[in-house]
C-alpha cells in the first residue's frame, strides 16, 4: 500500500496495523469529499461482510477497527492520512 509520510506517521502513532488498512480497503464504506480524496471506513454493513468472507474468529481481536478511516488521493490512490472515530456527520457536496 502506498501511503504518504504524514499517512505513515499517523498510522504508527494512532496503532492502526498495516493489516487493518488492507481489511479496510478491501471491504470498507466510500465517501468522495470532491475535493480529490475519497474516505473510506467500516459501517456496520461493511464490518458483517468482512465478518462472513474472513470468519468471525479470524477478526475477533480487530474489533476496534470498527473505528478507523483511511483518506486516499483520487489522482494516485495514496493514502493521506488514517485516524480512529470516523462519523459520518456530515454529507460532502
Amino acid at each position: 500500500m502506498n501511503m504518504t509520510v504524514h499517512a505513515k506517521e499517523r498510522s504508527q502513532q494512532r496503532g492502526i496495523e498495516p493489516m487493518a488498512l488492507h481489511l479496510l480497503q478491501q471491504y470498507g464504506k466510500e465517501l468522495h469529499d470532491h475535493r480529490g480524496a475519497r474516505v473510506m471506513y467500516f459501517d456496520t454493513s461493511s464490518w458483517k461482510e468482512m465478518q462472513r468472507s474472513e470468519g468471525k474468529r479470524a477478526i475477533r481481536n480487530l474489533s476496534e477497527m470498527l473505528g478507523i478511516y483511511a483518506v486516499f488521493a483520487l489522482e494516485d490512490d495514496r493514502v493521506i492520512t488514517v485516524g480512529h472515530n470516523f462519523k459520518r456527520k456530515k454529507t460532502f457536496h
